[in-house]
């Protein structure tokens, strides 16, 4: 079963310094053909009316750049092909101060009910200086008005390790942050990709990035700082209060199906994963055309499922269950991986419980290289035959 779906709306007022998603400046007419292309892609890959999943992401971009009558219509599209009555989580991403009352009226309508707010610091120069738009005031404002209107299931993103960023600097962030007592955040160290602002002040030498010792401290904290106001850590870069994780984010990491429409946006259907046209013009024309603006398919035999399934699943707090991982595969961790998993337990980076593999804390901070460690060897693929 397809549990989630996947909207990617890539317009913007202001591109971000450090952004390498799709996206584009929003342009009215530009947005219009769009959202028609868009509409006729949901409704080419969804057959019938009224289709079962679990969540609905609608991300970007800036999705609330959109204007009131584009934003109806895509909410219109939805509600047409998704039972949105049934879906446990419906989010929408949005900048501070995008929203006045109609707009929030109209999400409340359609059955939105979770916002996730690309906050990123509480310094109005530093976010200046990343290329943000709004200021700390407009964080205020924009929280009243969701809760104002009945959405209290609000996320706040933040980035640390920012250019000119002090550790003192990030702890005045995550406490403000704190203060606001949300049942979600996402934190995010920042990293340098290419063609961005960012990476080409990089190139140039004229990046100044906090020192390593530095990003680490301000993890620290900020696990340290979550933990004590009961904010609980359940995957890498995202802390949630009991029974608000992101059921959404939650689908990637059990490595289950999802649709993914719009410009650039990605796919996990079974058997394969699909990634759009990234080119606006290019993507509105296929998608008008018929309905496909597919742009690479990439087959996931059984091999690719089962690193997926590690590397997705050691993202969580609570790893990867070995009883799940049997069932679904008919082979053991252990018979897979019991060499790797032993090296790194001695290190300290990943705990070998009865029931599950997980990261240390430790091994969090190395998880690139503790999931290097899952790629399946050729003498190990014969077990999954």
């Amino acid at each position: 079963m397809i549990q989630s779906v996947y909207i990617h709306i890539p317009f913007c007022q202001q591109i971000c310094h450090y952004c390498d998603f799709t996206k584009f400046f929003y342009n009215e007419k530009l947005a219009d053909e769009y959202m028609e292309a868009l509409a006729n892609e949901i409704r080419t890959n969804v057959d019938g009316m009224k289709t079962s999943v679990k969540t609905i992401f609608i991300g970007g971009g800036t999705p609330t750049a959109l204007n009131l009558n584009q934003l109806e219509l895509l909410f219109q599209v939805i509600d047409e092909r998704f039972d949105v009555d049934g879906c446990l989580e419906y989010t929408i991403e949005a900048n501070p101060g995008d929203f006045d009352e109609d707009k929030a009226k109209l999400l409340k309508s359609y059955g939105v009910n979770r916002v996730s707010l690309g906050v990123q610091a509480f310094d109005n120069q530093l976010l200046e200086d990343i290329g943000r738009l709004h200021k700390i005031k407009d964080v205020y404002d924009t929280v009243n008005l969701l809760k104002k209107h009945g959405i209290h299931n609000i996320s706040i993103d933040l980035i640390y390790a920012l250019p000119n960023q002090t550790v003192e600097g990030f702890e005045k962030s995550l406490q403000e942050a704190i203060k606001f007592d949300l049942p979600h955040y996402s934190t995010y160290s920042l990293q340098i990709e290419p063609k961005t602002v960012f990476y080409q002040r990089h190139k140039k030498g004229k990046l100044h990035r906090p020192p390593q010792e530095d990003e680490v401290r301000m993890y620290h904290i900020l696990r340290d700082t979550m933990k004590k106001n009961g904010i609980q850590q359940y995957e890498i870069s995202n802390f949630a209060k009991p029974g608000y994780e992101s059921k959404h984010n939650l689908t990637y990491w059990n490595n289950d199906y999802y649709y993914g429409f719009g410009a650039g946006a990605h796919g996990y259907l079974p058997g394969k994963r699909t990634g759009n046209i990234r080119p606006l013009p290019a993507y509105v024309k296929q998608a008008m055309k018929d309905g496909h603006p597919i742009l690479s398919t990439e087959e996931i035999g059984l091999k690719e499922m089962v690193e997926e399934e590690m590397f997705l699943g050691l993202r969580k707090r609570e790893g990867v269950s070995k009883l799940k991982f049997e069932q679904k595969f008919s082979v053991s961790v252990k018979e897979l991986y019991g060499d790797a998993i032993k090296q790194l337990v001695e290190k300290g980076w990943l705990y070998d419980r009865a029931d599950e593999i997980s990261l240390t804390p430790e091994g969090i901070l190395f998880g690139n290289n503790v999931f290097a460690q899952f790629l399946l060897e050729d003498e190990n693929v014969s077990h999954l035959r």
